[in-house]
């Protein structure tokens, strides 16, 4: 399934106002399970409430850039990502919101961008779609500060992707199917990281819940787009088992889990 097409109308639906544009922010972080992970990781982060420099390496939606400066006026955040509508909307929608501690710039990570810059690189749902990922892992220790921590949530290769039996991903625009631990560590290990430690997500009760808050309501409107207009109706009663289960899922530990929350330091 092509994921992006359904994003881009979700974009266009909620950015009419700045009310709507912070209420699919909210209901990001209530539906994504990977948020709640890393929200998490955030709030243990013993600098999160100091002043400090942090790269959002593939900004997206700009939800995490939104929630950490939110969190933390002291902070300064460097957002990029290589899809110059979404950094024209981001500076936009910010711009309105009077946050200036975020700036949002057109930007490939398979490129080097800074040096010696940042306290946290924070890369969420994005390594999945980069080949040169030890490139990317380079260029990330580059630019962090000695003791600066990267973070990061991305497919394992316990099912990360929802390939079906013909090997095919659920999300379309994915260059790998998921991570083996071992395999991440090596590669952390050769961009230069020598301490990294990697934790199952989405584990059992993770695993329905994102069948029951995406993977199920993604792919009726990729059927149709008449779904979004029970979608509400559809969340209201599915989403309190999914609350349930993402809260269940982000305060266990998981033996193996389709997806993967790395921390590395530098």
């Amino acid at each position: 399934m092509e994921y992006d097409p359904i994003k881009k109308d979700l974009g266009t639906v909620f950015n009419s106002s700045l009310f709507l544009r912070k209420l699919f922010y909210k209901l990001l972080d209530l539906l994504l399970l990977r948020t709640w992970h890393i929200h998490r990781e955030l709030r243990a982060w013993p600098k999160f409430h100091d002043s400090f420099q942090m790269l959002d390496a593939g900004s997206g939606f700009g939800q995490y850039s939104f929630y950490i400066a939110n969190k933390n006026k002291n902070c300064n955040i460097t957002a990029v990502d290589v899809k110059d509508d979404q950094i024209a909307d981001c500076n936009n929608f910010f711009a309105k919101c009077g946050i200036n501690n975020v700036t949002f710039s057109v930007g490939d990570l398979t490129q080097p961008h800074a040096t010696n810059a940042y306290d946290l690189v924070l890369c969420v749902d994005v390594m999945e779609h980069i080949l040169e990922d030890v490139d990317v892992f380079t260029h990330f220790h580059r630019s962090m500060k000695a003791g600066a921590m990267l973070l990061i949530s991305t497919p394992s290769d316990q099912g990360g992707s929802n390939a079906d039996e013909h090997g095919e991903s659920f999300i379309g625009e994915h260059v790998r199917d998921g991570y083996p631990v071992e395999e991440m560590r090596e590669k952390l290990k050769k961009a230069g990281f020598d301490k990294a430690e990697i934790l199952y997500s989405y584990g059992a009760p993770g695993k329905i819940a994102w069948k029951l808050s995406m993977k199920y309501p993604m792919s009726m409107l990729n059927a149709t787009k008449l779904f979004f207009v029970i979608l509400p109706f559809y969340y209201i009663v599915t989403y309190p088992f999914a609350y349930i289960l993402n809260w269940v899922d982000t305060y266990s530990t998981h033996k193996t889990g389709t997806g993967l929350i790395v921390k590395a330091w530098k």
